[in-house]
């Protein structure tokens, strides 16, 4: 009986330990990778820095990395960095209603410690240098260490979870989480565009996100999310002028009529914070639904900005939330304004149609339509396109390109490629960073680019249609009713030097999978010289020569590393190149030749000159020259491949001898017609859009014989009246 009586007793209540508090509360706050990542960008942009670069491993449970060049943080204030509720925002209680940093809790940091190992390296300005020093459990292990530090902050938050089992488990898909902070850090580069984000997965060449400074947050979403979505973008602005009740102004993008996903993409800054609005999102949802067919899903930005003191920050341990002063109103106003935007813009829809065999009249029809589909001003009638003046395609629709008809099925790409849309996305993904290293030769050699732009082919660029290749080096181009040829291995090479020059010190790298001696390089190019130009310099000479310039280029490694990511080792072996266009790997039949142009005709002695004559060798590497294989198709490489059969004896005396000449002729042609193949989808897929892109073409293109107007149609059109 008393046992029974004993066990109907409550519980005691006893006072939980302060380990067990503490990875409780870290939970909260970093519920995943990604959580860790958003607090450690914030904290940076906090710090007032120009530059956030994120390493990742494995989702984030093995590494994140987060450096910046912010202010640093101070020495005594290091041994309670990592301590909970420790922070430089707010002093009192009353300043969460003025509160205009992203933190202000100060336990971001504490709960990493308690579920990871946290490594802080800082430095700030007038320190000799910096220091390294390694928390667990909020505290420091051991004394900062001075150490060797660049501008700013970088923390290191290793093995994520190590003691949260159940946790980790459960987060076992990488590649998922990876996405996320990829997804947030995007996020990010879209509304603070005075700061430049890149994020790339631990050991990778190439950054995932590479995003630069800019003044234009169209100009960030085409960098980031790609052209395709930028285009169809409208600018919205809302505001509520009174003050008692629902005083806020709104800045934002959203998707027009034209715009197509299967989800919907929502960027919401409330006062500069990066939020989410549940009510906000729907109402938004159900506008884009009951005003466009199929129920679009669609993109939006959105910057609302409103009194501090009608914003609580303070509703949620990761801050991904906020509580709004009189939100129905604010929801409401926003929502009306996205209504009566898109109903306007859903009448100025256009359709992409492709139609085959249509007669003339049936083309003027589509033609008019078309154009009273786009015309601005509802209500006005659009005027008859003559048909003279009538453009077969436009620059943004792929329909009437000469492949469409010399070939029954669809231009495909080369194999082990990725497909079509996800490499167009990678190509604008990356932008040109507006500033390059603090040297004026480079700001001056970019200036000349920009003041020797001709702006008639600047216009032909932008907007031409690619039609096809007429041969291995001419391309043709539309452009409103005028056909070009165009010179692609010179227009390659001018792009090629200018994105090098754009992308000082900024390249990810090409890794080779086996180093090459630079030695065995150069003699292969002297050797190719002597070969075209008929000489028969002895190899005494060539070694010499070769041996003369590895030593040079070893004494400039350090420099071409540095600022165009061309590594040289102490042994004079290359082993790495700079991407100059994503998804673009140069050919590297033409490796000796480059090798031999930096020891030859680059200008070690002068900044500007040297600059310029890399970038250029640069070029001339990366240009889409015609491979070296004939083309199997062409006359030229029919004859090619015919002479080069070899009818020798065979190992197996039963073969006959045209088999082996059979298999030799397939598999050099299979070879050549690959390279070809890769070449002509590169000119289409990569260089074009690149081109549209970046290029400013020089003046002197219009005159030697890149750009050549080779038919109009207005002259056509008076031609056969005539007959």
């Amino acid at each position: 009986m008393e046992s029974a009586e004993r066990s109907m007793d409550p519980p005691k209540i006893h006072r939980l330990e302060d380990s067990v508090i503490n990875r409780i509360a870290a939970g909260e706050v970093i519920q995943r990778p990604v959580s860790a990542v958003k607090e450690l960008i914030e904290n940076s942009i906090d710090a007032a820095s120009s530059s956030i670069n994120v390493v990742v491993k494995d989702g984030g449970l093995k590494l994140i990395q987060v450096s910046d060049d912010g202010h640093g943080i101070r020495y005594e204030d290091l041994p309670i960095l990592c301590e909970r509720h420790t922070t430089s925002k707010l002093s009192v209680f009353e300043d969460l209603q003025t509160i205009k940093s992203m933190g202000f809790r100060g336990e971001a940091l504490a709960s990493m410690t308690y579920v990871a190992h946290v490594t802080v390296t800082t430095i700030t300005k007038g320190q000799l240098h910096g220091y390294r020093v390694s928390y667990r459990d909020g505290v420091m292990e051991h004394e900062p260490k001075a150490c060797a530090a660049v501008k700013g902050t970088q923390i290191m938050v290793e093995n994520l979870f190590y003691n949260m089992m159940a946790r980790k488990k459960t987060l076992q898909n990488s590649s998922d989480d990876y996405t996320k902070i990829v997804d947030v850090i995007s996020r990010f580069a879209v509304h603070h565009t005075n700061i430049s984000f890149s994020c790339k997965k631990h050991g990778a060449a190439r950054a995932d996100v590479h995003s630069v400074a800019t003044s234009s947050k169209l100009d960030a979403i085409k960098s980031i999310y790609g052209v395709s979505v930028a285009r169809d973008l409208m600018e919205v602005t809302a505001s509520g002028e009174d003050p008692s009740s629902s005083f806020f102004k709104m800045q934002g993008l959203i998707s027009n009529s034209n715009y197509s996903a299967k989800k919907m993409t929502m960027i919401l800054y409330i006062n500069d914070r990066l939020v989410e609005c549940a009510a906000l999102k729907r109402a938004i949802e159900v506008v884009y639904a009951a005003t466009l067919p199929k129920a679009s899903k669609p993109f939006v930005y959105m910057s609302i900005t409103l009194p501090p003191e009608h914003v609580d920050v303070n509703v949620h341990p990761t801050k991904r939330e906020v509580s709004l002063l009189n939100q129905e109103s604010i929801v409401e106003n926003i929502q009306s304004t996205i209504e009566s935007m898109l109903r306007s813009s859903n009448s100025t829809r256009t359709f992409h149609t492709q139609v085959g065999h249509v007669s003339l009249s049936s083309l003027i029809g589509v033609t008019e339509d078309a154009n009273l589909t786009n015309s601005t001003p509802v209500a006005t009638k659009s005027q008859k396109v003559p048909v003279h003046k009538m453009v077969r395609t436009d620059s943004m629709d792929p329909t009437g390109r000469m492949h469409a008809y010399l070939q029954d099925n669809p231009l495909r790409m080369p194999e082990n490629k990725a497909d079509i849309a996800s490499v167009r996305s990678a190509i604008r993904q990356r932008r040109n960073p507006k500033e390059a290293a603090d040297l004026s030769s480079v700001h001056v050699l970019i200036d000349e680019i920009h003041s020797n732009c001709h702006s008639g082919l600047l216009d032909i660029v932008k907007h031409c249609t690619y039609v096809g290749m007429a041969d291995d080096v001419l391309a043709l181009l539309q452009y409103n009713t005028l056909l070009y040829l165009v010179n692609v291995v010179n227009l390659s090479k001018e792009l090629m030097y200018q994105q090098a020059l754009r992308r000082f010190a900024h390249f990810n790298a090409i890794q080779l999978s086996d180093p090459a001696p630079l030695s065995e390089l150069i003699m292969m190019a002297l050797r190719e010289e002597d070969m075209e130009s008929g000489s028969s310099d002895n190899d005494d000479l060539k070694e010499k020569i070769a041996e003369m310039n590895t030593e040079l280029l070893k004494q400039k490694a350090e420099l071409l590393d540095e600022y165009f990511c061309v590594h040289i080792d102490q042994q004079g072996n290359l082993s790495r190149l700079p991407v100059i266009l994503d998804q673009y790997t140069p050919n590297m039949d033409h490796v000796p030749e480059f090798a031999l142009c930096l020891g030859n005709d680059v200008d070690w002695e002068d900044e500007k000159n040297c600059f310029q004559t890399i970038a250029a060798s640069l070029g001339n590497f990366y240009a889409m020259h015609p491979p070296l294989l004939p083309n199997p198709e062409s006359e030229e490489g029919l004859r090619f491949y015919k002479k080069i059969k070899q009818p020798g004896a065979s190992e197996d005396p039963q073969k006959d001898s045209n088999d082996l000449e059979d298999d030799q002729d397939h598999e050099l042609r299979s070879e050549a017609k690959t390279a070809w193949d890769q070449r002509d989808w590169c000119i289409q897929h990569v260089l074009f859009p690149s081109m549209r892109l970046f290029l400013k073409p020089p003046k002197s293109m219009a005159n030697n014989g890149t750009f050549v107007q080779v038919a109009s149609l207005e002259k056509l059109y008076k031609v056969f009246e005539r007959c």
